[in-house]
């Protein structure tokens, strides 16, 4: 609350103009005055301080990030290569809710700018770490994204593989149209890579 002269209703004296041509200097000895007093009511804690302030210790932010960081990575790499490739309307309400989801297990409540700093540096470094792993590291890459899956050969399709993969009939024709194959018996190799791309390589050697 604000505990100047006027808020307690009392009458604040303001510098007059006086005989001798000080009324310039009077204002200005006021202004020094009330900016004075101003700087001395300022709370103790300002409110800055809480945007900054932790809730908990830093390790507990990047420790949080990590665990949800590979949690949710698992579920990304369980779901499935076709449903990672996909991005229908069904997939971006899955991904709003899995963002609402884990948001309370990353910050653990805290609000400030710090943590969301740690937090997001956190992120940032394992996901750099993985691409790194992935260039590197055959095994690893293999680990975190799969291996391609072979969906068609020499002009027949494997259509158990198909349904084991979550690709449907439609899915599959729309990427032979997208290759310029009109008939199955043209497909050489058709490969379900590991971003959710269906490959088609025709036996003219035109790939798709």
């Amino acid at each position: 609350s604000c505990n100047l002269p006027e808020a307690r209703g009392e009458r604040q004296a303001y510098p007059s103009r006086g005989q001798d041509g000080r009324f310039a200097v009077d204002w200005v000895m006021y202004g020094a005055v009330r900016a004075a007093t101003l700087m001395a009511q300022w709370p103790e804690e300002p409110v800055l301080n809480a945007l900054f302030e932790l809730s908990a210790p830093c390790w507990h932010f990047v420790l949080r990030a990590s665990v949800i960081y590979v949690l949710v990575m698992v579920l990304m790499r369980v779901s499935g290569k076709r449903a990672v490739g996909q991005f229908t309307p069904f997939d971006l309400i899955l991904l709003i809710l899995i963002g609402n989801a884990v948001q309370n297990g990353i910050n653990g409540g805290d609000n400030s700018l710090t943590g969301a700093l740690i937090m997001a540096s956190t992120l940032i470094v394992l996901n750099y770490a993985v691409a790194w792993g992935s260039a590197r590291h055959a095994g690893f890459r293999r680990l975190v994204e799969g291996a391609p899956v072979m969906l068609a050969h020499a002009g027949r399709v494997d259509h158990a593989m198909l349904r084991k993969q979550l690709v449907s009939t439609a899915d599959f024709e729309t990427a032979m149209r997208q290759a310029g194959c009109a008939d199955v018996a043209d497909i050489q190799r058709a490969i379900l890579e590991t971003n959710g791309h269906i490959s088609i390589e025709l036996r003219d050697k035109k790939s798709g």
